[in-house]
Order: C-alpha cells, then structure tokens, then sequence
C-alpha cells in the first residue's frame, strides 16, 4: 500500500497512573503486557523517565508545553491551563499535521483543545476548579480526594465507568486511523490516545483478574513501618485515610491484582492500536510512543496513588518504538516528560531547528534515541494535596535529591539505595552536596513568593467554583459528531457512500 504521508506520523499511547516497575519490559516478573513488551524489544526504552510533577494535570500540562508546573502556573488538578501557552500539538499542527486527541488530558479551563484540531471523546474528569487543594487548611480532608475505599473494595468487576471509558477512546481512535487512511488528505497526524486505566479505583475485568493468582501477587517491596515516615508522606496517608487502617496482605493484593488486570487490559488496548495502524497501511510510516502521566505506590511505604518524588510515584514509561529510524537500546540517563515537546517538534520536522514562541525547559531526547549522549537530570515541582508549601526534586545522575521548607532534606543514591530506604541528608560526607543543591533551589525559586501566589490562586478558585456552580458553567468538552454525513445519507448515491468508506478502495473505481 502506497505511504501518502511525507513526514512520520506520530501515535502517543498514554496510560493513566502506571508505574514502569509493574511493567515486565522493566523487570516485573508477574505482570503480562506482552504488545508494550513486545515495543520495548524493539524500540529505544528510557529506564528512568520522570514526571515532572507527580498529578494528573500538572503533569500533562508540563508534557504538552514543554515548561515546568511553576512557568505555566499548573499548580494542581485544578489548575486553569492557559490557551496561550503552545502545545506540542499547536507546534505540530503549524508544521502541516492533523492533531488529534482521543480520550483523557484533564485540560481545566474554556479551552479544551490546546492545539488539538480534533477531539474524539470528552474527558473522564471535569474541567472545573473544584479539585484544587487548601493549603491554608492542610490537616482538613476533601471531600472529592482520594480515598482508601478504593483499596478495601479492590477486585473484579463487570463493568465500571472507567472501563467503559477505555473502551470508547480505543474505538474512536482506531476509527480516526481507519479515516486518515482513506481520506483524499496526505497530511501526517499527530494521535493522541490517553486512557484512563490503570488510575484507581482498583478495578478489572473478570477475565483480567483471573490472569493472576492470589498467592503469586507480590506485596510491597519497602512494607509501611520498614522506613521512618517523613512529614510528607505522613500528610499524605493521613489526608487519604490510610493512616486510619490497618490493611491485612490479603486486601493489599487483592489491589495491586486488580492494579495487574487493569495493566494487561491496557496491553488488549495497545495491541489494538498497533493493529489497526497495520490493517490501515500506517505502521512503517508511525512513530508510536507510550508513557504514562505518573506512576502509584500501591502500598510501598503503606502509601497509594501518588503525590510525591518516590520512585514508584515520580517515574514513567517510557517507549519510542521507531525500528526504521533508531535502533532498539535502553537509555540510563534521567529524563523527563518535559522533554517530549521538543522531541516531537524534531521527529516532525526531521530534525530541524524551531523558533519556539515561549522558552522551554524541555531539551530533545533525540540524541538518546539515537545513541549518542544528551542530558541526565531531571526538575520535579509539586504544589498538590498534602503539602502546604512547594516541594521539589532534583534528579541529577544517579542521585535524588528531594525537599520542601520545614520538612527535612531527603537524599538517595539510586545506584546504591533504588527503593530509597537510606537517606543520606545526615550524612558529614554529604553535606556538601546538599548544601549545593539547597543553594541551587534558592537560586531558581523565590518559595515565598510562589507560595503566596498558589494561595492566591486556591482562594480564587475557592470563590469562582461556587458562582459557577451556581450559575451552571461547564467546561466538560462535548465531542462534535456531524451525524448528517455519518453512514448513509442521501448526499450521493448508496454504492458511492458504500465505496467510499470500504477500505482499501477497491481496484476497479467505475461507477454503475
């Protein structure tokens, strides 16, 4: 079949809140993921991918743009992402592709495309400002926040809405990839697929769930109580509830299963992408990459979901599968998920220079994908819940360096220490490491100043959620299906509306 498309497309697979260590690829020997395992061995894997910020939205917001949390203001999940601030999308859509998202990017705000020319379904999460945190009051749980009935009532399920979810973003995807392939249109497209599994509630199908024993499930590698507890983490468990119980191994695993299941769907969901871009013809010619927003602590420390600069938190997968263009290798360096914008601006333009419209901290993974060396650190900002003041990370080679005012310096060797269960903040040897690091945070942060403006904004958003709730204003996307061209219409004759959506055409194009 014939490639119309002069520049690669590009298919971005996202995972909602999965961690690389539960993915066999990095070393998991329980989980089945054979398709994202099968990308790995044939594609470039980056062994230590951050998030930029351990939450949905912020995270997102700092992939698409390319800048870090503090320059955009993406302070939380409810966190207005302006629509002046460009996007990978709008730098590719200026490069002549078709941009196009299919599921979730937890865009808050009027603006709901940010460079998307086409949204294929509407988001899972609302776009209001309800979901901000309250800094000013830090020991006072949410209502709409996470909670551990998640983790008590883990299991197998039927349905549930994020299955139901998962379903139409993968469907609406592959129809789009059936549509540019027969459409009389020779632009490249950038897809976007981002779902929403395997994001708490623990939850799976049957058939998911039965793929693993009870007895094989793996319990925590570092169990609560086996490490002191830091005030984060403490804010944390207690602002969830997991302070408040006490979990038997059973109700662990019985999470961390459905957790499994949920991963082994996404792999069913993967597998149906890959497919559908070679029914379609488009696999020599598409870069696909899969990550995800965020990783889950499923119990490490007796902590869940993420919120913080742990490992299992802060880290991502992250696979660029383009057996044409690179060669299949596994990159040590630190990275972060910052740095797909200006990635994809060079995969798209073959590896021309860009004059972006806004400076960006992301710096190009291209010379890690293409063996050479690049760079090898990573900056971490979080202004979530459980916190009342910033928190930073500095990932640096191998070693990770975390801190907020008032609480105490926390730093690891990875090389040495990879669950982090040694801290060598009190350490003479170390001193001078970290008071270099401390320096450096005071040098790129004024802490009291962005504090006050994260409480400005919180207050803002305090106030403007109840007049909006009053008045009824929704930003929640709403998908624009033209249902006067869909399927057969009296527009043209049967036999041509017939042919036109067969793919492939048929040789012999003469009309009755």
């Amino acid at each position: 079949m014939s490639n119309k498309f002069s520049q690669p497309n590009i298919v971005l697979i996202m995972a909602d809140q999965l961690a690389p260590q539960f993915l066999p690829c990095y070393g998991h020997p329980l989980v089945k993921a054979p398709t994202i395992a099968r990308l790995a061995s044939e594609g470039v894997v980056f062994d230590a991918a951050y998030t930029n910020s351990p939450l949905c939205a912020p995270s997102r917001f700092a992939m698409m743009s390319g800048r870090l949390p503090a320059k955009i203001a993406a302070w939380d999940n409810a966190a207005e992402f302006s629509a002046e601030v460009p996007t990978f999308a709008h730098y590719l859509a200026a490069k002549g592709y078709h941009t196009c998202l299919s599921g979730k990017m937890h865009f808050v705000g009027p603006d709901q495309l940010h460079g998307f020319a086409q949204r294929l379904t509407t988001d899972v999460y609302p776009a209001d400002f309800t979901w901000h945190p309250q800094w000013g009051h830090p020991t006072e749980r949410l209502d709409w926040y996470h909670n551990m009935t998640v983790v008590a009532q883990a299991g197998p399920c039927v349905r549930s809405m994020y299955l139901d979810y998962d379903d139409e973003v993968v469907f609406a995807a592959k129809r789009y990839l059936f549509e540019r392939a027969r459409k009389d249109d020779d632009r490249s497209f950038l897809l976007t697929v981002s779902m929403i599994q395997p994001h708490d509630p623990y939850l799976c199908r049957q058939d998911k769930w039965d793929q693993y024993r009870q007895d094989e499930i793996d319990l925590p590698a570092v169990p609560l109580g086996s490490v002191a507890e830091e005030p984060h983490s403490a804010r944390l468990r207690h602002s969830y509830g997991a302070s408040d119980i006490d979990l038997d191994d059973n109700t662990v695993r019985n999470a961390r299963r459905a957790y499994y299941g949920a991963i082994s769907d996404i792999d069913d969901k993967v597998a149906e992408i890959l497919t559908t871009l070679t029914e379609a013809g488009l696999a020599d010619n598409t870069i696909v990459i899969f990550t995800a927003d965020h990783g889950d602590m499923l119990g490490e420390r007796g902590m869940w979901f993420k919120m913080n600069f742990f490992e299992h938190s802060a880290r991502v997968p992250l696979i660029v599968h383009a057996p044409k263009l690179f060669s299949a290798r596994r990159v040590p360096q630190a990275v972060s998920l910052v740095d797909l914008l200006p990635t994809l601006v060079e995969l798209a333009d073959d590896g021309k220079t860009t004059d972006y419209a806004t400076p960006i901290e992301g710096r190009s993974l291209i010379p890690h994908l293409s063996g050479g060396s690049g760079h090898d650190e990573v900056i971490g900002e979080y202004f979530g819940e459980g916190a009342d003041t910033p928190l930073f990370m500095i990932r640096r080679e191998k070693t990770k360096f975390i801190h907020a005012e008032g609480d105490p310096v926390q730093y690891f060797d990875l090389a040495q220490d990879p669950l982090e269960t040694r801290n060598l903040a009190e350490e003479p040897a170390k001193q001078d490491e970290i008071g270099a690091l401390l320096c450096e945070l005071d040098s790129r942060y004024d802490t009291a100043a962005l504090k006050e403006q994260i409480l400005e904004s919180q207050h803002r958003r305090q106030f403007l959620k109840a007049v909006m709730r009053e008045q009824r204003v929704a930003w929640d996307y709403q998908p624009i299906q033209d249902s006067t061209s869909a399927y057969v219409r009296n527009s043209l004759p049967v036999h041509q509306l017939e042919k036109r959506a067969r793919f492939p055409v048929p040789q012999d194009e003469s009309d009755p």
